[in-house]
């Protein structure tokens, strides 16, 4: 009786739902039909859609309008042709990545609009409905009345059931370095978030945030709005609007367009991830599955690393960029100190930032990326580095001449192709020009051709000051890493990153992809060099970071001499970049994250829990481990007294013996974590 009750009240909650849509729309489930996506045309025949997650209405209806210059706006007086829906599932390998083996499995929507008017323009609608969420973009073929293409605004919605507490940056047109500011979405107000416009930060609406944006409902289902594939198009940033709606504004061009292409094109895919658990936001692949799959012939040459190198020294003052200040990282002795550094400790690539000419004065935005400094021999270190199995690093600082680069970028990328140096970090500090955004529809298709361009000669990228992580890696698997956050460079010479920063981030930003966030810093306080900066982090939160946040390129920030005779560096040594499988243990937006991860082709483990200024005691099972097996775990763990700010570099280490049925008890200092590698014990004792 109690099961036929059950299966009533569940149909008059269909009925209730469905009752508020049009007899006519078109609906699709996810293969789990946990959510079902429905599309309709209003009563004034614009396209809507809602989505539904077991019963309960997430995204209300929600209308899409594309606004054009000089011609009418594609929102009204559309019928629908045809539709037809079909289902996908594949297993495809990434070239490296989180995890060895993704499932791309989707059932798909496509409804091919056409208007009422005189103009009978036409354009589908995709969706892709997965059991983690929903996938949708346009796609507009070459027709008589629409061909050469200026898009003034794309208002597509989110029509948000409630007032959900959101975790999210504001729409900076040109940098992506908050901290998150936790709200409710109708609170959202970019002054709050510590915006002000100067020469590299401008946005044009303060009610409005970048993307990704993580929200939580009060009900406790997870949310998260980005897109995916940003190809010839403009970011979008996603405003705030009355009864709870987040709609769509693109980053303009300073002549007020925001996007100019020609018929035929596609839009990138608006997305939405929808989880019942903070970590399974962490655990989709929805981003890269709407990607392209690789288009790389060859790919033996992309490799993930650690690197380490002259880049900390002088974000701390103890070194300078510039050649004529008398204290230049650069020089060639200081490289091969590193690069002795690195071959000693599983490290094998060395940065150099400050090796070219041209960083003098910034303010002059001209440079060479062919002609080191006269204490740099680059021929001599590349063979040392050889010698001892260790590659440079190019570095390619822009100081946002970006015309500059477009013009020299070639030569550059031969320059260091010849010289055998596969890997090249990018920059775009400051304001750009031509006075452009960073994050328009020019600089989508500049960073772009860097790849295509970098991929031409075997080089990798890691870029900073990028466009925002779309999952590009997969079609570019080139693409390794890039900054777009506030990384450690803030704990040098800005206001300091606070001890949550890094359990929010997981959430938000690194939704998009890997996060060059140059972990590793043993001397927290850094005094010898200034003492008015600090790292709001222990020593052993910063073991953590190389297992939370994921990046196939990891530095090792410190200074060499800051690692030598600190036990806790063995785990630095021994943690991978590359991954068969990531289980999300554990976590709360803010508050803590216990992240597994299982190396590349070994049966190794490695294990990392943060918490933000609060400690905590967090309990972990390891039933991911093979049943029958026994490992060594080795805990690096905050001690008794440890604190992010009073005494931050008090660590315990400690060995033990653990299965499938083991749990660890793993106790947080405030600011703190716990890192663990875990190794399969190969014989064991008669």
């Amino acid at each position: 009786m109690r099961k036929l009750i059950s299966i009533f009240i569940i149909a008059i909650n269909l009925v209730s739902c469905n009752s508020k849509l049009p007899t006519d729309s078109l609906q699709i489930n996810s293969p789990n039909n946990n959510l079902q996506l429905s599309f309709f045309l209003t009563e004034n025949n614009t396209p809507a859609y809602t989505v539904i997650h077991k019963n309960n209405f997430i995204i209300d209806t929600s209308t899409i309008a594309i606004v054009l210059k000089n011609a009418p706006e594609l929102k009204e007086k559309f019928s629908i042709i045809e539709s037809n829906k079909n289902s996908f599932d594949e297993t495809w390998e990434p070239i490296w990545g989180e995890n060895k083996e993704i499932r791309n499995n989707y059932n798909e929507l496509r409804v091919h609009l056409q208007e009422k008017t005189e103009l009978k323009r036409e354009f589908f609608i995709v969706f892709k409905i997965f059991n983690d969420g929903v996938g949708f973009r346009y796609e507009f073929p070459k027709q008589k009345h629409l061909n050469e293409v200026i898009i003034l605004d794309e208002q597509t919605q989110f029509h948000l059931t409630g007032d959900h507490t959101a975790w999210w940056i504001p729409a900076d047109f040109d940098s992506y370095e908050y901290h998150y500011t936790k709200s409710r979405v109708t609170e959202i107000n970019a002054v709050d978030a510590g915006y002000e416009q100067r020469h590299d930060r401008h946005s044009n609406n303060l009610k409005a945030v970048n993307t990704p944006v993580t929200l939580k409902t009060d009900d406790g289902l997870y949310l998260s709005f980005h897109e995916a594939n940003l190809t010839n198009y403009s970011g979008m940033t996603l405003a705030v609007k009355d009864d709870f709606i987040l709609q769509s504004e693109l980053v303009p061009a300073l002549d007020g367009n925001t996007v100019k292409v020609q018929t035929p094109f596609i839009t990138p895919w608006r997305t939405i991830q929808i989880a019942e658990k903070a970590g399974d936001l962490i655990s989709s692949n929805l981003i890269l599955n709407l990607n392209e799959p690789n288009v790389l012939e060859n790919t033996s040459w992309i490799k993930p690393m650690k690197y380490n190198g002259v880049w900390w020294e002088i974000h701390i003052g103890k070194s300078s960029w510039d050649y004529g200040t008398g204290k230049h990282g650069a020089n060639t002795a200081n490289t091969k100190k590193y690069i002795d550094f690195a071959a000693k400790n599983n490290i094998h690539g060395v940065l150099v930032e400050g090796w070219n000419t041209g960083w003098k004065d910034w303010g002059d935005k001209t440079f060479s990326l062919t002609e080191p400094y006269p204490d740099f021999d680059i021929a001599e270190i590349v063979r040392y580095g050889k010698e001892k199995g260790v590659e440079l690093i190019g570095h390619h600082e822009t100081f946002g001449n970006v015309a500059l680069y477009d013009s020299i970028v070639d030569s550059a990328f031969k320059y260091y192709s010849d010289l055998g140096i596969q890997n090249v970090k990018t920059g775009y500090a400051a304001g750009l020009l031509p006075q452009e955004f960073h994050h328009g529809q020019y600089m989508v298709n500049h960073y772009r051709k860097v790849v295509e361009l970098a991929a031409k000669y075997h080089i990798n990228v890691d870029v900073h000051e990028p466009i925002k992580a779309t999952g590009i890696r997969r079609t570019y698997p080139n693409m390794m890493t890039q900054e777009g956050v506030k990384g450690m460079e803030y704990n040098a010479w800005g206001n300091g990153n606070p001890p949550d920063h890094t359990t929010i981030i997981p959430f938000t930003r690194c939704l998009g992809g890997p996060i060059d966030y140059t972990p590793g810093i043993f001397d927290i306080k850094f005094e010898s060099e200034k003492k008015d900066q600090y790292v709001r982090s222990t020593l052993a939160k910063q073991l953590v970071l190389y297992v939370v946040l994921y990046s196939p390129l990891q530095m090792v920030a410190d200074l060499p001499e800051n690692y030598e005779n600190i036990p806790a560096f063995q785990f630095i040594k021994d943690v991978p970049t590359d991954w068969d499988q990531t289980l999300v243990l554990n976590g709360e937006i803010g508050e803590f994250i216990s992240i597994a991860r299982k190396e590349k082709n070994t049966e190794n483990w490695f294990v990392g829990s943060i918490t933000n200024e609060e400690a905590r005691e967090l309990t972990i099972s390891l039933d991911f481990l093979n049943e029958g097996k026994q490992y060594i775990a080795k805990v690096y763990s905050d001690a008794d007294n440890t604190h992010w700010e009073s005494k931050p570099t008090l660590y315990a280490v400690k060995e033990q013996e653990v299965s499938k049925n083991s749990e660890l008890i793993l106790s947080l200092a405030a600011g703190g974590g716990c890192a663990i590698s875990i190794h399969l014990i190969t014989k064991q004792n008669n």
